[in-house]
């Protein structure tokens, strides 16, 4: 399903259909046509964001196709696919494959059934250093799937972690996923397809802190308290 979604998302044809009110960049709902099929896409253009303090400029974009590959990488499939267009109708930006949703289901309202699939969310996070995991950033599809979305804020060099889902503090990280934590550290050595791919879109010291990282939480026994000594909560919530 995916290689089908992807070869849409990065050849098909733009069709605006609406722009998202809600959030501090611009975003907009998309129809991608393909081989006669449409598929709904969320296009983020990189003239549409906000220009940040401690990010550079126009790159957001890049970091929600990198977020793509590093789960794709991980086998977890949380990111939706998720590609890097030139051609958008606002120029480059990221494209990513809709998700449909109930808006009004979030972290805060989650059933227990959904809030057990919280663990690789969270290392997943504190891999790529989201620096903004609120609790609208959760969906879940028709098919019960979790997918996780706005990852333009991650992959600094700082340690940027905020979020939510701070409720596993102090519990068991499953051994399960600290061995494709292993894997993944070893797929980010020098030279490796996987950071070629992420050199399309991260610097190389964001590339260098994502795998020192990597390293790091394979050892991981306990899922972290928020910290003291600055922010660990996003800012709104949701």
């Amino acid at each position: 399903m995916h290689k089908h979604i992807l070869t849409a998302l990065n050849t098909g044809t733009f069709s605006l259909e609406g722009e998202f009110v809600h959030g501090a960049n611009y975003s907009f709902l998309v129809q991608i046509q393909h081989q006669g099929e449409i598929t709904r896409a969320v296009y983020k253009p990189e003239q549409g964001e906000r220009p940040l303090w401690d990010f550079p400029d126009n790159t957001l974009a890049h970091r929600e196709a990198a977020a793509y590959i590093i789960s794709q990488s991980l086998g977890w499939e949380l990111v939706p696919p998720t590609v890097y267009r030139n051609d958008g109708p606002y120029g480059p930006g990221s494209l990513q494959n809709f998700i449909p949703h109930d808006p009004n289901y979030h972290y805060f309202n989650l059933s227990e059934a959904h809030f057990q699939c919280m663990p690789p969310v969270i290392l997943f996070d504190l891999l790529v250093n989201n620096a903004d995991r609120k609790g609208s950033h959760l969906l879940f599809d028709a098919d019960d799937h979790l997918w996780l979305i706005d990852h333009g804020l991650c992959f600094h060099v700082e340690d940027k972690l905020r979020t939510v889902i701070w409720d596993y503090a102090g519990e068991a990280v499953p051994p399960a996923l600290l061995a494709d934590l292993q894997t993944l550290n070893g797929n980010l050595a020098p030279g490796s397809e996987l950071v070629a791919a992420l050199a399309a879109h991260l610097a190389p010291e964001e590339i260098a802190a994502l795998s020192a990282r990597a390293e790091s939480l394979q050892t991981l026994e306990n899922f972290p308290h928020p910290p003291n000594d600055r922010r660990a909560y996003p800012y709104p919530p949701l």
